[in-house]
């Protein structure tokens, strides 16, 4: 799977979401854009954002339990570990990568950023 956060910023379309002061360290957002579930993470000031479906099974992903100090997550249904940064899958039963998305804060809102063309 392609890792939309290394994907040149020029080549996406931002989609703001929320303020950033509405995502406390620790929390989750969850959101919908352009038939894409997508999960927000605000881990110690810092913003990721990554596909909310495990590739093991297609199931939620984002209730999953996230370990702050290695930035990754678990999937609640079968225990794949992802990284949050890149999306990689980081354990079994999942052998596919997730799609990991660039975040930014511009004008005090979290923005998402989604490729103009999918790769």
């Amino acid at each position: 799977m392609f890792n939309y956060r290394d994907y040149d910023p020029s080549r996406c379309e931002f989609v703001a979401l929320t303020a950033a002061d509405d995502l406390p360290p620790g929390e989750r957002l969850f959101v919908e854009i352009d038939a894409r579930d997508i999960v927000v993470f605000n881990i110690a000031g810092q913003f990721f954002a990554i596909q909310d479906k495990c590739s093991h099974e297609d199931l939620p992903l984002g209730e999953g339990e996230v370990d702050e100090e290695h930035l990754c997550i678990t999937c609640p249904y079968h225990g794949a570990e992802f990284d949050l940064r890149t999306g990689k899958a980081l354990s079994l039963p999942a052998v596919e990568d997730i799609p990991a998305y660039p975040v930014r804060v511009r004008d005090g809102m979290i923005e998402v950023g989604l490729p103009l063309e999918d790769e």
